[in-house]
């Protein structure tokens, strides 16, 4: 099952790629670079790029002006993502060949494979639908599951790595599935950032427009039945409504940096799992970080990118985090000292 594994982890990494390269297409303006599925100005290898193609792009798209740049990015993002649901599609395929043998059930493979098709589409409505916010996060929602399920199946497969000390902290695990629950969350209001185009609608930090809670608009914020840029009755976002979005999603890093900063102090403090105290710790800060540069530098496209990419990061490392505490045996309570002295006091 050598191949299965390869396959999985290949598609894993793919799947953090096609991450990645999404948001660059999203934050850098491409997500309507081709006006049509799956093609780009009805070519489904390369894109318009002499200037008879472009003469016949705009009689098939008026109104639809080529720029090949964009074009490109969103078309090598398609690229990626359809060998993410080869790669996705073989590993079903195999799951359910070898289900007798197999130590996991096939459905997982088959559920991601599921999320795959379901990806697709909404890549498709992304285009027909002019950039509708409920649907760009959930496609980017979608992008973090496949992820996720890739994770899952990767851990499943580390039949040969040697186990922890199953000392593991019982009180805990209800920790890590809460921070697990909170990124989950912080990620959708990320996403609901990103596709409302309200970054950089507050410039300054700690503060929002030089108040700690600004005139804010959530009605109109987080109404889902809405084109870009519209309120729900189709007139214009009022700027309190992006103000919002973007205080929502700096509230919910406020809870997950309280509770996953205290788990990942909690677990430096045992020395079994110590380095899982310091990956988390380490990813947490990072991603903290890259969320106040990009405010206070008003959204570099590196940066913002990285930001994307930490999201996932995180994930997976709380993703792992949780299967590696739930798998194994672990006591009822914390260890005496832990509970002497709980994390946050001196």
């Amino acid at each position: 099952m050598r191949l299965y594994r390869t396959l999985i982890l290949a598609a894993t990494l793919l799947a953090l790629g096609v991450i990645s390269l999404g948001a660059y297409v999203r934050l850098s303006d491409a997500g309507l670079g081709c006006p049509d599925w799956p093609g780009c100005y009805g070519h489904l290898i390369g894109v318009p790029d002499t200037a008879r193609e472009h003469s016949i792009a705009q009689q098939a798209f008026p109104g639809k002006p080529v720029e090949t740049h964009k074009a490109w990015k969103e078309m090598i993002h398609r690229y990626f993502a359809g060998v993410l649901g080869l790669l996705i599609t073989a590993i079903a395929g195999m799951a359910w060949k070898n289900r007798r043998t197999a130590s996991e059930s096939p459905w997982a493979a088959t559920a991601l494979l599921g999320i795959v098709v379901l990806q697709a589409l909404l890549g498709m409505w992304t285009v027909t639908l002019q950039l509708r916010p409920v649907v760009v996060t959930a496609h980017l929602l979608g992008g973090m599951a496949t992820l996720a399920l890739l994770v899952w199946l990767l851990l499943f497969r580390q039949t040969s790595a040697a186990r922890q000390d199953a000392s593991g902290p019982g009180p805990l695990r209800l920790l890590a599935l809460l921070s697990l629950l909170a990124v989950v969350v912080q990620i959708a209001l990320g996403g609901w950032v990103s596709s409302n185009y309200a970054a950089l609608i507050c410039n300054d930090f700690p503060t929002c427009l030089d108040a700690w809670v600004p005139d804010m608009d959530f009605g109109a914020a987080f109404s889902l039945h809405r084109e870009l840029g519209r309120t729900g009755a189709g007139d214009f976002l009022p700027g309190t409504a992006l103000v919002a979005i973007h205080w929502s999603h700096r509230i919910g890093a406020l809870i997950v940096a309280l509770v996953t900063g205290t788990l990942a102090v909690g677990l430096y403090r045992l020395p079994a799992w110590k380095s899982w105290g310091i990956v988390l710790g380490l990813t947490l800060l990072v991603q903290i970080g890259l969320g106040i540069a990009n405010v206070l530098l008003s959204l570099p496209l590196s940066l913002a990118v990285a930001h994307n990419t930490g999201a996932a990061v995180l994930l997976s490392v709380l993703l792992a985090l949780n299967f590696q505490l739930w798998r194994q045996g672990a006591p009822s309570r914390l260890p005496r000292p832990l509970l002497d002295n709980p994390p946050g006091n001196p």
